[in-house]
């Protein structure tokens, strides 16, 4: 090989690569089989029409057992049990296919175009633009870009469920949790349980920006 020639790698097909992961230590979502989207959506259904299985197979001639197994995703249903199914529950066949096409939670903001929210601190110089929202699921995540202008004034008596992630951006500041002051500039970032005592409670050069992200259960 003449010197300095570079050594080609042989090509990797896609399917050889190995999957990234993050680094975060969320466990990884199990996938469902489209048996168990199916079985799922019927399950959901039936209930809705308060329907026992019984009383759904015989609407759709399909036996209890075999309506058990279709429910658990155990088997896959041929296109006319589906039919069956979709008719006897009065819904389009596509409907028991729900689950499986269903879009994910997502939300795209543009710089600049967060939402101004108005809250208890607004009026003293602390500005809340709201980042993205959390449609559905059993936990609610709100981000925020927190602005502390030169005309803010310290507070340190919110409090709420749930955590709270802060990373600084611009400025500095003394930031107060329950019984201790963190000093936070550019890279800082702190994550603390909301339902203590916080809020800036010195704010040593303006203005200040800072990413807050607030995680707490939805309630039912």
């Amino acid at each position: 090989m003449a010197k300095g020639a570079i050594k080609r790698s042989k090509a990797v097909s896609p399917r050889q690569e190995p999957e990234l992961l993050t680094g975060s230590l969320a466990p990884k979502e199990v996938t469902p089989t489209l048996e168990s989207e199916i079985g799922a959506e019927v399950r959901r259904l039936r209930k809705e029409l308060d329907l026992t299985v019984m009383e759904l197979g015989a609407a759709a001639g399909i036996s209890a057992g075999m309506m058990s197994k279709i429910e658990n995703g155990s088997i896959s249903p041929s296109l006319a049990t589906l039919s069956a199914l979709a008719k006897a529950l009065n819904v389009p066949i596509g409907r028991l296919f729900r689950e499986s096409t269903e879009q994910r939670d997502c939300s795209f903001v543009k710089a600049g175009t967060g939402v101004r929210i108005e809250r208890r601190g607004t009026k003293a110089g602390h500005l809340y633009d709201l980042l993205g929202h959390s449609v559905g699921g059993d936990i609610v995540v709100e981000p925020y870009l927190i602005t502390l202008k030169g005309d803010a004034v310290p507070y340190t008596d919110f409090r709420h469920a749930g955590v709270e992630f802060i990373y600084m951006l611009t400025g500095k500041v003394r930031y107060r949790h329950a019984d201790r002051s963190y000093l936070l500039e550019p890279g800082d970032a702190l994550f603390f349980d909301a339902a203590a005592r916080h809020g800036p409670e010195e704010l040593v050069k303006a203005p200040m920006t800072y990413l807050s992200i607030i995680i707490y259960p939805r309630r039912s």
